[in-house]
């Protein structure tokens, strides 16, 4: 009898692994099926071994779940309403699959990408409340804000909240707005950086002469893409907190809550930074701020802002200074190529040309990818045309200077390269026409400007 059940047992064992063997390689083969399939977008095709593939074996390949997202958004964009309705709740499903069997990419955690992915389909197909969405999307940002990345994710993470509280909302006041504004701009600023960062390095080898290989060209392409996202969706961003972040409301309510926030550095910094970038910064509240923060936690950005309140009072000697003390504080070089962008602006501003473009000049050699810096230099240039050169055509040909610089402006960062060709083509259209260049007779000859740009250019040739 005991020989009887241990024979039964071992046939049973061999019956499951013989059925899981063969479950497995029906899963590869149909994997490979819906895996061709979904390469050339046929999506119809790929849905029934896709779904085999999903229910017998959900841990076999990331692919499932990848490729699974666009056979059903492909599925509810090409269905009836009625019909699309099974597919958008198959979605929500799909999204917690993922999550369960595929929550990290090359060992790396890839849960706050996949939530906000969900929250933002939510959005798409109206399959949730507005408070649903946000809880959804503050879910990714709370349990994986580093790959929370997506820049029109994070535009609606901050644009569904900024809804709650136009709703009135209970729990959702100005003060929580604001906080949660500053949170996500500065996400973007993160991700800003982390793809300056890499385009800088190809940008380096591209100055230095030495030519790119495919992969660096695509990569170029697709930093280029991106960057323009996120400058496109922060700016979104901005319209929308503008609305809130008057200096009407950004003081009384910063005045309000220093108390309780006033050993914050990060309260601080914040409070600080909004009131300087709403221009609040006359009001004596933001003397305060600075004063607490510089005393709190002496900064880079305390020691810019001490500098600013110099400016402000007319001491330009110790603006400086501060701006200075404020460069040498910050380590982080991105970090401190914006904040010689700023004070470029200051003199800009100021009317100081030469500071202006020195200035901005330095923060391009932290961050070669700045194109904003070679904007200005181009607009100093430009505005500057009636007072360098020593004959019409001379002063006009400063245009060609100032265009050069905004072509290169549009070369190296790409979320202003229209406005930077738009701005090129402006200059060029104030230049010396090709008529001037004739009567002249002039072409290739190299034009020198004495005033402060200290630089030349060549007259085109015909």
């Amino acid at each position: 009898m005991k020989s009887l059940k241990t024979l039964l047992t071992l046939i049973l064992l061999i019956s499951f692994y013989l059925l899981k063997a063969q479950n497995s390689e029906d899963c590869l083969q149909n994997l490979s099926i819906f895996a061709e399939y979904a390469k050339v977008k046929n999506y119809n095709e790929a849905y029934e071994p896709w779904m085999e593939v999903r229910a017998k074996c959900p841990k076999l390949n990331v692919a499932i779940y990848s490729y699974g997202e666009r056979i059903l958004k492909e599925r509810i964009k090409n269905l009836s309403p009625q019909e699309a309705e099974a597919d958008k709740i198959d979605l929500m499903k799909l999204y917690d699959e993922w999550i369960l069997n595929f929550p990290t990419k090359r060992n790396v955690n890839v849960v706050g990408d996949i939530l906000s992915s969900k929250a933002q389909s939510m959005l798409d197909y109206k399959i949730a409340n507005k408070q649903e969405i946000y809880k959804t999307f503050d879910e990714a940002y709370s349990r994986d804000a580093a790959s929370f990345t997506n820049p029109k994710e994070l535009y609606n993470y901050f644009k569904t909240y900024y809804q709650l509280y136009k709703d009135g909302v209970d729990g959702v006041t100005m003060e929580k707005l604001f906080t949660k504004y500053e949170e996500v701009s500065e996400k973007f600023e993160v991700e800003s950086t982390n793809l300056s960062k890499k385009l800088d390095l190809i940008l380096k080898k591209q100055e230095s002469g030495s030519p790119l290989n495919s992969r660096e060209l695509r990569s170029k392409r697709i930093y280029g893409i991106n960057s323009n996202a996120i400058g496109t969706f922060l700016s979104n961003l901005n319209a929308i907190i503008s609305k809130e972040a008057t200096c009407k409301n950004l003081v009384p309510l910063y005045q309000r809550t220093f108390e309780e926030n006033k050993t914050d550095p990060v309260w601080l910094k914040r409070a600080a930074s909004r009131m300087d970038s709403k221009e609040c910064s006359d009001d004596p509240f933001f003397v305060t701020l600075v004063e607490a923060l510089h005393d709190l936690d002496p900064s880079a950005d305390s020691a810019y802002y001490l500098g600013l309140l110099k400016d402000k009072a007319g001491d330009s000697k110790s603006a400086l200074a501060y701006y200075e003390e404020s460069i040498t504080l910050e380590t982080d070089s991105y970090k401190k190529a914006k904040i010689l962008y700023k004070i470029a602006i200051k003199f800009k501003n100021a009317g100081r040309k030469s500071s202006a473009r020195t200035y901005a000049r330095k923060a391009l050699s932290y961050q070669p990818s700045m194109g904003r810096a070679y904007l200005m230099i181009s607009n100093l240039y430009a505005s500057s045309a009636n007072a360098c050169g020593d004959t019409q055509f001379n002063k006009r040909a400063v245009y060609w200077l100032a265009a050069n610089m905004a072509y290169k402006a549009g070369e190296v960062d790409a979320s202003i390269k229209k406005a930077a060709i738009r701005t090129a083509r402006s200059y060029e259209g104030r230049a010396p026409s090709k008529t001037d260049i004739f009567t002249e007779g002039n072409q290739g000859t190299t034009i020198k400007f004495d005033c402060w740009i200290k630089s030349s250019v060549n007259v085109p040739d015909l």
